[in-house]
Parts: structure tokens; C-alpha cells; sequence
């Protein structure tokens, strides 16, 4: 996975990003081994490769890796006010048009709602707002991260799920 992840951030943000920014990106982005734990991660595979992986999370972190501690907040969300988080989507490049990332969400958001969730957000890169965008995800608010001076573009998005 952290593989996938790391080619996923090189190779992907180049359309939307500058090389500082990508390389800044690395400090907030990255596996979350919460969501493994929480067993709200799901990966995609394609001829035994990693060809995608994302999760959803009940806990109060919208989003970054393991090691953006100051980002991290383990409380956990109330389904009947809080929308579930959507964290850590990340397809390999080999893999990208394919219905990877859209797989992941939709696994996503059915265990979110059967958890008792009617919504869920998440923090978009350039790179991914398309993709958000297209599975009915709406802008709730851009916004960035600063990385050592460095200012990575984000977009908060959500999506109601209630069926």
C-alpha cells in the first residue's frame, strides 16, 4: 500500500501541482494505520497488483497520514450529527480510469451508512476533486495546507449517503 501511495502522490498531483508542492504534500499524506485497525480500509487489487485503496473513518480526523500527528483526532464522530470521513484514497497510476477509486467510495459510503452514517466528507486534492466530483461529492469549502511554507490547494467536499 505505502507503495501505491507514494507513486499515487508522485505521479498523479503533476497535472495540479508544482514539485515543491508534491514533495510538501508528503508530510500530510500517507497511510493512516487507524483506519486498517478500525477495519474501514479497503484495497483493490487486479492480478494479485494493489491497484487502489481508500477507507472511511467514525473518528473526528479528516485527514493525513500517520505521521501528521497534529492533524490527528481520534474522537469518535455521532453518526446522527457527523458525516463519516473519507480518508486515504490513493490509485496506482497503472490503474487510474478504471473504476478503482470509484469501487473504493461506493464501499466506502455502503459501510458508513450501514454504521448508521447519512453523510460523509472528505479533503480532496486537485488531483482527486474530479473524480469526488463525479460520484456526487459537492464543494464544501477550499482551503490548504501549509507544509513548511509550502501552501498545498485542498477541497473540503461531502456527499449525503442516506438511501
Amino acid at each position: 500500500m505505502k507503495a501505491v501511495m507514494a507513486l499515487s502522490i508522485k505521479q498523479l498531483q503533476n497535472d495540479f501541482l508544482t514539485l515543491e508542492q508534491i514533495k510538501a504534500s508528503r508530510a500530510i499524506m500517507g497511510i493512516d494505520t487507524q483506519l486498517v485497525k478500525d477495519g474501514t480500509y479497503f484495497i483493490v487489487e487486479c492480478n494479485g497488483a494493489v491497484a487502489g485503496c481508500g477507507g472511511w473513518s467514525f473518528r473526528a480526523t479528516l485527514f493525513g497520514g500517520d505521521h501528521s500527528t497534529e492533524l490527528r483526532d481520534p474522537a469518535h464522530l455521532d453518526p446522527e450529527t457527523d458525516p463519516a470521513r473519507v480518508r486515504a484514497m490513493y490509485t496506482h497510476p497503472d490503474f487510474i480510469r478504471r473504476g478503482i477509486g470509484k469501487r473504493v467510495l461506493a464501499a466506502c459510503e455502503a459501510d458508513a451508512a450501514k454504521a448508521g452514517f447519512a453523510k460523509v466528507e472528505l479533503m480532496a486534492t486537485l488531483a482527486g476533486q474530479p473524480l469526488y466530483e463525479a460520484c456526487g461529492y459537492h464543494p464544501i469549502e477550499p482551503t490548504e495546507a501549509i507544509v513548511g511554507g509550502v501552501s498545498i490547494p485542498l477541497l473540503r467536499m461531502g456527499k449525503s449517503i442516506r438511501r
